[in-house]
């Protein structure tokens, strides 16, 4: 086996290391021509990821709820709390009929409310009650706060950085 090439000198010297580094010094022996940088990037991507999608579904157990009505009042609260069926639809990428029973669960918990809409007759408006509200944010705030936390370690130079190197990438994949 390779031993692992010295750290650069500067600050990502004194970098404490992650799983990440042991990983990529396993593969690299085995596929000669693995790039340790994209390996290593891909690979805290998906780490962390999978870390903060752990958090999330932590953060709605707590809240009682699931990740599809999690999902639809984060919409919802997105329009500024109030839209109709089809619009929520289209955000979460759904069929209009199948917003319905998402919608009916929602109301039930008392976390939406559909009223007719007073410009067309023929169409419901959905609105975000306080419940609804305070179960969405304390959900959101939870992740939020990690977020906050785990990026906090970058300074605000860094972060905006980091931001515009995954623009980048992510321009790309989605060409």
């Amino acid at each position: 086996m390779t031993p692992p090439s010295a750290p650069p000198p500067g600050p990502a010297a004194t970098t404490p290391r992650d799983w990440t580094d042991g990983h990529v010094e396993r593969w690299l022996p085995v596929l000669p021509g693995l790039d340790p940088d994209i390996e290593g990037a891909v690979t805290r991507v998906k780490v962390l990821t999978d870390y903060l999608r752990r958090v999330r579904e932590r953060s709605l157990a707590d809240f009682d709820l699931h990740k599809h009505e999690y999902d639809t009042l984060h919409t919802l609260a997105g329009r500024g709390g109030r839209a109709v069926p089809s619009e929520l639809a289209a955000d979460l990428q759904m069929a209009p009929a199948s917003i319905t029973g998402r919608l009916d669960v929602l109301e039930r918990r008392g976390f939406v409310r559909r009223t007719p809409s007073a410009q067309d007759r023929r169409r419901v408006d959905v609105e975000l009650t306080e419940d609804g509200r305070a179960a969405w944010l304390g959900a959101m705030d939870v992740v939020g706060h990690e977020e906050y936390r785990l990026l906090g370690t970058l300074t605000p130079a860094e972060r905006r950085t980091l931001s515009e190197l995954l623009r980048r990438v992510l321009v790309v994949a989605e060409a």
